[in-house]
């Protein structure tokens, strides 16, 4: 088991990818999200998850460029936005990620949503035709490694057998109380990482009495848990804060064990965290 935050999984083709990531979902822009991209590098995340969505690339790729960590130690991730489709508009797309993040090389590129709604009625010609461009981007080497997010089986298998090169990881919602078994099922049978994204749900767990009990007895907060909860069954957990306190407390998870009864009875809890969006029916 992990020991420390640089310690690494190993992707399909061989790369290596720190065992957490430090998520910036909802970080704004600006100042918020560059200071919280430093602290986390600071407490010694060296891996760090954004994308075009989230519209902050640009404060992400300053915190890089000043957080006084040499470029090889960190691990970048960002996403092709909704509204981009097709070879040159991801090549585009891509390029303008690489300008505000200040990178010349990214080390993970994830298609965000498999059918936006634009594309819903062709979404698995339009996902080939970026996903091209991106394997064209890799074998250049300008990416270290591809992958998506939040896609499923009925997703995936069509584009497995489509691609040339198979997807190295799957972003999805996954935490206590919302435990998509057949997409992780499905993911790992493929030898595809998951990444889970907001393993922390959105606020509901910290009030559930089984997890206070087991904080108690651990002497953990109820986000180390769950943390700790998505390294011990195989996954990449992307936790999220702006303050530096709950970051620095957030990587502290390797220093116990939870038990195989305990991780049960997480693994059972239902209605304690948001349960993901069906990737099929989005509004975006």
């Amino acid at each position: 088991m992990f020991k420390s935050l640089s310690d690494c999984y190993v992707l399909s083709n061989g790369v290596k990818i720190p065992c957490i990531g430090f998520g910036t979902w909802q970080a704004p822009d600006g100042d918020v999200a560059a200071a919280a991209v430093k602290a986390a590098i600071q407490a010694g995340y060296r891996h760090i998850d954004t994308a075009a969505a989230y519209q902050n690339e640009e404060s992400v790729g300053r915190a890089i460029k000043e957080c006084g960590v040499p470029r090889e130690e960190l691990f970048i991730t960002t996403k092709l936005n909704n509204p981009v489709r097709g070879y040159d508009n991801t090549i585009q797309a891509f390029n303008e990620s690489m300008e505000k993040l200040g990178l010349d090389v990214l080390d993970l590129y994830l298609v965000h949503w498999p059918a936006p709604k634009w594309t819903r009625e062709t979404w698995l010609d339009a996902l080939c035709e970026s996903w091209r461009a991106m394997e064209d981007l890799y074998k250049a080497g300008r990416i270290r490694s591809i992958g998506v997010s939040n896609f499923w089986p009925h997703h995936l298998d069509p584009m497995l057998s489509r691609v040339e090169i198979a997807p190295m990881v799957n972003q999805i919602h996954l935490c206590p109380g919302d435990h998509l078994e057949p997409v992780i099922r499905y993911t790992q049978y493929k030898n595809i990482l998951i990444q889970a994204y907001s393993p922390l749900g959105h606020g509901e767990i910290f009030k559930n009495e089984q997890m206070q009990a087991l904080a108690a007895k651990y002497g953990r907060s109820i986000a180390q848990l769950c943390i700790r909860w998505s390294l011990q069954l195989g996954y990449l957990p992307l936790p999220k804060s702006v303050t530096a306190a709950r970051i620095e407390e957030n990587g502290r998870v390797f220093d116990f064990e939870i038990s195989a009864e305990d991780m049960a009875v997480i693994s059972s809890l239902t209605g304690c965290c948001d349960t993901a969006h069906d990737p099929d029916n989005t509004a975006f």
